[in-house]
C-alpha cells in the first residue's frame, strides 16, 4: 500500500505502463486498446486512485457537474436529482449540489462559484434570474435550465407542460360537478418570466374559461404554511370554493390542514388537488389527487442534454414532459 495521496505515477508503476498511457485512459482519449484500458483500470481500482480535479481542469475537463437548487426544502426536487444522478451513473461525471436560494443575487453567486471551480456544466433548477442573466451564464459554461418556460438559444431547457397539467385538474374537477374552483399560486417577487407556477396559473385560467367558469386565483407561498393561510382566507368567504387546486403539493398539504381545522370533510365539503405528486401524496391518510410531472424523467433528460452540450452540440433544445393526473381520495363530487 502507498501512503498519502495516490498519484498517476503510482498507477503507471502498478499497471506497468507509462504515465501518458494512464492519462489517456483517465481522459477517455481515443486510441486506447482494450488491454491497456483493462490494466490501467485494474490498477486504479486496486490503489483507489482519484484524478485531481484541478489537474483535469487544466486538460479541459473536470467531469464535475453543478446542480443549482432554488429551494432545498422543495420535496419535488429530490426526484429531479435522482433522475440526474441515475442518468450519469455509468459515466465519469460527478454531481455537486449548490443551494442557490430564492433570490436572484444568491443564485448568481452560487452559479459564479460553480463556474469558478471549473465545473463542466450546470443544471439550474427553477432559477429566478432574468433571461439575460441566464444567457450570460451560458456563455461561460454549458447550461440546462429546468422549470423555466420560454427557452433560449444559449442554453437547453426541460419543462413540464404546465398548461396541460392545470387543464387536467380543472377538467377533472368540473367533471365531478364543481363550478367554484380556486387556484392557489405562488406570490412571485422576482423579475423572471416563464416560471412554472406562472404558467400553471395561466393554464388554470384558460381551462376555466373553456368551461365557461369564472377564475379565482389567490397568490401565497408554495409552502405548507402558505397553503394553510391561503385556504383559511378562502374558507372564510360566504361563497367559499367547493374545490381548491394548489399549484404545489406542499401547499395542498396546508390546504388539507386548514380544511381539517375548519371542521370540513374532504372531499365531501371541499375537494383538494395538488401538483408534483411528491411521495407523501400517496400515503393512505393523505391520498392527495395530484399532477405527476415525472421529476426523474425531467432530471434524466436534463443530464443527457447537458452532456450533449459539453460534448459539442450548439443547437439549443427544449424538451417538454407530458404530465398525468393521479386521482386519489381528496377529490369528489360537491355536496348538493
Amino acid at each position: 500500500m502507498t501512503s498519502g495521496r495516490v498519484t498517476i505515477a503510482d498507477v503507471a508503476r502498478r499497471a506497468g505502463v507509462s504515465t501518458a498511457a494512464v492519462s489517456k485512459v483517465v481522459r477517455g482519449a481515443y486510441g486506447v486498446s482494450a488491454e491497456m484500458q483493462a490494466k490501467v483500470t485494474q490498477a486504479i481500482d486496486e490503489l483507489g486512485y482519484r484524478p485531481h480535479a484541478a489537474a483535469r481542469a487544466l486538460r479541459g475537463r473536470t467531469y464535475t457537474l453543478g446542480v443549482m437548487l432554488s429551494d432545498t426544502r422543495n420535496p419535488f426536487f429530490p426526484d429531479i436529482i435522482e433522475g440526474v444522478t441515475g442518468r450519469l451513473g455509468d459515466t465519469e461525471y460527478q454531481v455537486l449540489l449548490g443551494p442557490g436560494g430564492i433570490e436572484p443575487k444568491t443564485q448568481a453567486r452560487m452559479t459564479d462559484a460553480m463556474i469558478d471551480r471549473s465545473m463542466d456544466g450546470l443544471i439550474l433548477i427553477s432559477p429566478v434570474m432574468t433571461d439575460a442573466e441566464l444567457a450570460a451564464i451560458a456563455t461561460a459554461t454549458p447550461v440546462v435550465v429546468v422549470g423555466r418556460h420560454g427557452g433560449a438559444a444559449a442554453y437547453d431547457s426541460v419543462v413540464d407542460d404546465d398548461v396541460m397539467g392545470a387543464r387536467l385538474v380543472v377538467d377533472h374537477l368540473v367533471g365531478l360537478g364543481h363550478t367554484r374552483i380556486t387556484h392557489i399560486t405562488h406570490l412571485e417577487r422576482a423579475r423572471a418570466q416563464g416560471l412554472p407556477h406562472m404558467v400553471r396559473a395561466e393554464g388554470y385560467r384558460q381551462a376555466m374559461r373553456a368551461h365557461g367558469l369564472a377564475d379565482d386565483v389567490l397568490a401565497t407561498s408554495f409552502t405548507e404554511e402558505g397553503g394553510f393561510e391561503g385556504a383559511r382566507e378562502l374558507l372564510a368567504r360566504d361563497d367559499r370554493p367547493t374545490a381548491i387546486f394548489a399549484g404545489a403539493d406542499i401547499a395542498a398539504l396546508g390546504v388539507l390542514r386548514a380544511a381539517d381545522e375548519a371542521g370540513l370533510s374532504v372531499p365531501e365539503d371541499l375537494s383538494v388537488a395538488g401538483y408534483d405528486n411528491i411521495g407523501i401524496a400517496s400515503l393512505k391518510r393523505i391520498s392527495l389527487t395530484s399532477v405527476d410531472q415525472d421529476g426523474q424523467v425531467i432530471g434524466a433528460t436534463a443530464a443527457r442534454l447537458l452532456v450533449e452540450r459539453i460534448e459539442g452540440r450548439s443547437r439549443s433544445v427544449t424538451s417538454s414532459v407530458s404530465p398525468t393526473l393521479i386521482v386519489r381520495g381528496t377529490t369528489g363530487p360537491p355536496r348538493l
